[in-house]
């Protein structure tokens, strides 16, 4: 898998925004094949702060309606990536 296909977006929600103020802690989405050695060297090749530690969850899909019919969203994935201790953000996550 190629670096630029682990790494989907970066998560921006209320809950990610504090992680991210009050540690080291960047949350992405990200393939949903891709296992913490591959978010790690995407993070330190992609972005360039080094990783101190690599937590992953399934975001399981939801049923939703329409009427009579039925559909499904599909199941993805989110990295909780930790930076080691000195290292500064992405110029991208100031900005978010």
């Amino acid at each position: 898998m190629k670096l630029t296909e682990v790494i989907r977006r970066p998560l921006v929600t209320e809950k990610t925004t504090v992680m991210k103020e009050d540690g080291r802690t960047l949350v992405f989405e990200v393939a949903r094949q891709a296992n913490k050695l591959d978010v790690k060297r995407a993070v330190e090749k992609l972005l360039g702060p080094k990783v101190a530690s690599v937590r992953t969850s399934v975001a399981h899909g939801k049923q939703k309606r329409q009427g009579q019919f039925v559909g499904r969203r599909s199941d993805w994935k989110k990295a909780y990536v930790v930076l080691r201790e000195g290292e500064k953000l992405p110029e991208f996550a100031d900005n978010v």
